[in-house]
């Protein structure tokens, strides 16, 4: 029997060859008087023993380590009933796939092994009392020349649990994770949030997430190899062949070959966006630098080393640098102050010494919400240990003013302090362009911790803490209207990762209240910045008020993150500007600079 790795431990079967034949024990009277699988699946609950005939095809043991096979029969006519059953005890201990054989027992279903955290899946199983080896010879040679089922579209798994099956079409890669040994596919193209396309808890949201379980299958087995687990999300997969088994409540196919790959091509060059001002947003995935001086690892959150920071720091550097915005709004960057040692200033400073290598400008500052050098040394604006930040090309574009923070209500204990920013663009003569005011925000996540009354999970698909990010939401929306930037003018944007996807209630406040989507302001199709649980939608978004919106150029996504696996991060060594955070950064394009 061959060993499965580690990497699979939680896998639920162990494919061997289907095709492998197997000694034949002493033959006797069999095959008469068996009852066809597919009728049991109708109707299982019989109380007495029952006998069955089929062909096994592959090792399943029990949950609690019992043996375990499966067997599938010649089919009963009936499409919507699954011809497999799982044989369990010590009377399957000795078969071996291929091996054609008559088993009787009695009816139940049984779990299958726990595959991590999730629902628990279960089979109609055999507890076999008896098993005898095939005798009918024109049944043993029809049961061999199965072939496996063909399957051209999303199926009913049901009707084929336990069988092995062989799926005609190409599937998308949507999500991997190498810890469970799983990877997730789709049917039909890639699958997409409800929250993204519909409002939660509508008709049309539980439509999405009833066509994504129908269209999506987990993975597993050791066939599936090493190659899947590297490609990016959305990459092609062919030629998938194995035994469907559930797994944690969704369909499964435990692979008896590894399937053809189809790599997704990165996006080599960043996006170009029209308009002479650009404008960037980026959650920098906790970007924490120790003390700054090389000690303090491991920090709370992001590096546990000063190399396993400074690779980060390279990642976003490259990233920051290629997409070249006159302005960048940042998240989840660590909250240590403006001083010489602090995250924000070495970012900056990492960012210039870029430039020098280019020959460039090396003309990067940072917003802040007190003179430099700043009072805040050590901490703020917020009491968290991540905080948004601002950053700007000093040659491009000039701070009007300090930065404004709010920090009621919300901002603070649960959503970060949001920072708004004046910025006038520099032309040449000296001239200036309109003020324009830059918001960079972070609302609370979607984890459940601490979550209670209207934030707890509502069974909408929003998840936890909705309601407080309608009130960050409601609250942004009312103070950035007060002017506090003083800039005098119309010209405002709100841009960051706000939790939230673009029909979930947070942005509905916004559209509200007049606020317009850069990307649908553009017409940009299917825009995505997040893969989760192999879901595409937006967490990351760009808001305008009507006067900036029509100065806007261009929008656009670099999908140099969300899409990548784990292993191109910069804890696996992975090269380049892959993976340096799991969320796409955002670029905009503006006519704000004056002619």
């Amino acid at each position: 029997m061959t060993r499965i790795r580690p990497a699979l431990a939680f896998a639920p079967c162990l494919l061997l060859a289907a095709c492998a034949s197997a000694p034949h024990a002493e033959r006797s009277a069999a095959g008469a008087g068996t009852v066809a699988i597919g009728t049991l699946q109708r109707a299982p609950a019989a109380a007495a023993p029952v006998r069955v005939a089929g062909v096994v095809t592959a090792a399943l043991p029990g949950a609690d380590g019992q043996p375990g096979w499966l067997l599938q029969d010649a089919g009963d006519g009936d499409a919507a009933t699954s011809d497999a059953i799982w044989l369990l005890g010590p009377a399957a201990a000795a078969l071996a796939p291929g091996q054609t054989v008559v088993a009787t027992g009695n009816l139940r279903r049984a779990e299958l092994p726990a595959a991590g955290k999730g629902r628990a899946d279960s089979l109609l199983a055999l507890d076999a009392a008896q098993v005898e080896p095939l005798r009918e010879r024109a049944l043993e040679r029809r049961l061999r020349a199965l072939a496996p089922t063909a399957v051209t579209a999303a199926p009913d798994w049901n009707a084929l649990a336990g069988m092995r099956v062989r799926i005609g079409v190409p599937l998308t890669l949507a999500d991997r994770d190498r810890q469970r040994g799983t990877v997730e596919a789709s049917f039909d193209g890639p699958l997409w949030q409800p929250g993204e396309r519909a409002t939660p808890g509508s008709d049309a949201a539980r439509a999405i997430a009833a066509d994504n379980l129908r269209r999506r299958l987990v993975l597993s087995g050791e066939a599936l190899g090493d190659a899947a687990f590297g490609a990016r999300s959305g990459s092609r997969l062919d030629a998938l062949e194995g035994i469907a088994l559930p797994r944690n409540g969704r369909p499964g196919l435990c692979l008896e070959r590894a399937p053809a790959l189809q790599p997704a091509p990165r996006p080599q060059l960043p996006p170009r966006v029209d308009g002479s001002l650009r404008i960037s947003s980026f959650n920098l995935e906790s970007l924490f630098n120790g003390d700054g001086r090389g000690g303090g690892f491991p920090t709370p959150r992001g590096a546990r080393s000063e190399a396993e920071f400074k690779a980060q720091l390279a990642k976003l550097v490259q990233t920051i640098h290629a997409m070249n915005p006159d302005v960048a709004a940042l998240m989840e960057l660590e909250n240590d102050g403006y001083g010489p040692d602090s995250t924000l200033a070495q970012l900056v400073a990492a960012l210039d010494r870029a430039d020098a290598a280019d020959g460039g400008a090396q003309d990067w500052r940072f917003a802040a919400p007190c003179k430099q050098p700043c009072a805040l040394d050590t901490r703020g604006p917020g009491g968290d240990v991540i905080r948004v930040g601002l950053i700007y090309r000093g040659q491009r574009v000039a701070a009007r003013g300090l930065a404004a923070t709010l920090t009621q209500g919300p901002f603070g204990p649960h959503s970060r302090v949001p920072m708004a920013q004046a910025f006038e663009a520099l032309g040449a003569g000296g001239r200036r362009g309109p003020a324009f005011v830059v918001a960079a925000n972070h609302f609370k996540s979607k984890g459940c911790r601490d979550a209670e009354g209207a934030d707890r999970d509502q069974g909408d698909g929003a998840s936890c803490w909705n309601a407080l990010r309608s009130d960050s939401a409601r609250r942004l929306d009312a103070w950035l209207k007060t002017d506090p930037t003083r800039s005098g003018g119309q010209l405002t944007m709100i841009v960051g990762d706000l939790n939230a996807y673009a029909q979930e209630q947070p942005m509905r406040e916004f559209y509200a209240a007049g606020w317009q989507d850069a990307f649908a302001a553009a017409k940009v199709a299917a825009p995505y910045s997040y893969v989760y649980d192999g879901e595409l939608g937006r967490l990351d978004h760009a808001l305008l008020s009507p006067a900036l919106a029509a100065t806007l150029r261009g929008a656009a996504e670099w999908h140099t993150n969300a899409d990548e696996p784990e292993s191109a991060g910069y804890r696996d060594g992975g090269a380049g500007p892959w993976r340096s955070s799991d969320h796409d950064p955002v670029l905009l394009g503006f006519d704000l600079m004056p002619r």
